[in-house]
């Protein structure tokens, strides 16, 4: 493909990538895979740049641009070889005109900025919620000692690494024997507020795909117990082969029905140690990696969520034992889902109290702890534990 053939190729991916914001459609990633799947003729170096290309459009446009073309051209505005591909020649874009529409800058639309600025986050952090996220990676101690080219550990997160951002990771040996998981650092961190000894009965009551589920059978030694549950079969068929190539062999799977979920667990009512919800959230902590989530979210939506994770509280309050632990994790940085959700338990809920986890990263934010990518340098999360009256 030419340089202006890239572009143009770019402009059609972001049409699909903004439709599919308004509509509710597919994901960025998976509409570029789409797209090549019937383009054969496009080398990696062609994919690799349109990808980038597509990227940076989606990271550079605040709210939802009016056209994959006007995406592109408030790029090309600041970049001089960009724009010479606007030149119409064979497959390539037609060349620019001034008065023709440019994508709006920003971090996101006005609202939702607002939103997160009313949440305490400072001005000069909301541009590192776009940044490209680097590629974390969780070791899995039940295969301990497996050699992994260029990962670098994480200083203060156990088990954590780092390795070069484009990795195939896939590709890797220790990768498919289950010496590792994808992970980003912040992901780990918060799993840790949950507290997991061998021995012990957890149930993972929106375990979706099984990352954070995998992480607690090995804090567990595989001792105990972990119900994996979630209401998204397809989600939830990932987490078995992961398992058994991770070696975790105490994780049971429970696939939940929506509004009956307490008739799914009536048998271990009130016998749980622990009980993980990382809810469904807005995402606005995983910007990093999904840019066009900013385009995605409403402000309906974002009441739809948030009454979703109060009716996902209020399944897993019963489901913990005396004296046991709900942890409450939202990758999420709106007060809306993370503090101001907690709050609401507390005063709902009496006897249950709130003990803050102690933890190698984030600041305190309500009666949880918040990590945010300009602080922390991780995906943004709210965690909060609650301890059930004894």
């Amino acid at each position: 493909m030419t340089p202006s053939a890239r572009t143009q190729a770019a402009i059609e991916v972001l049409d699909a990538v903004i439709d599919a914001a308004r509509e509710g459609g597919a994901a960025a990633d998976t509409l570029i895979q789409r797209y090549f799947a019937v383009r054969r003729y496009a080398g990696s170096k062609d994919r690799r740049a349109v990808r980038e290309l597509v990227y940076a459009a989606i990271r550079g446009a605040g709210p939802v641009p009016p056209s994959g073309r006007a995406a592109m051209l408030r790029l090309a505005d600041e970049d001089v070889a960009l724009a010479a591909t606007f030149d119409g020649e064979g497959h390539g874009p037609q060349p620019i005109t001034t008065t023709e529409p440019r994508a709006k800058g920003g971090i996101a639309p006005d609202w939702l900025v607002a939103a997160l600025t009313a949440s305490g986050l400072d001005a000069d952090a909301l541009p590192a919620l776009v940044d490209r996220a680097p590629l974390d990676i969780r070791l899995n101690a039940l295969k301990p000692g497996m050699a992994i080219e260029g990962a670098e550990p994480l200083a203060g997160v156990p088990g954590a690494a780092r390795l070069p951002s484009g990795t195939a990771v896939e590709a890797m040996p220790a990768y498919r024997d289950g010496g590792f998981e994808v992970q980003d650092a912040g992901s780990q961190i918060v799993g840790l507020a949950l507290p997991a000894a061998p021995g012990d009965a957890i149930i993972d009551l929106c375990a979706g795909a099984g990352g954070k589920t995998l992480a607690l059978a090995a804090r567990m030694a595989n001792d105990g117990a972990i119900i994996a549950c979630d209401t998204d079969r397809a989600r939830l068929s990932r987490l078995a082969p992961r398992a058994e190539r991770a070696g975790a062999t105490i994780i049971q799977t429970r696939l939940l029905d929506p509004g009956r979920e307490a008739a799914a667990l009536a048998d271990v009512m009130g016998r749980a140690d622990g009980v993980l919800v990382d809810a469904p959230c807005s995402g606005t902590g995983t910007w990093r990696r999904n840019p066009e989530a900013r385009w995605r979210l409403t402000p309906k939506r974002l009441a739809k969520l948030v009454e979703t994770q109060a009716h996902i509280l209020s399944v897993a309050e019963p489901l913990v034992r005396p004296g046991g632990s709900l942890t409450y994790i939202v990758c999420s940085l709106l007060d809306a889902e993370g503090a101001d959700q907690v709050a609401a338990f507390l005063a709902a809920n009496t006897g249950w109290r709130a003990e803050t986890p102690d933890l190698p990263a984030g600041t305190r934010r309500g009666d949880g702890i918040r990590l945010d990518p300009a602080h922390d340098g991780t995906d943004g999360f709210f965690v909060a534990r609650l301890v059930a009256p004894c």
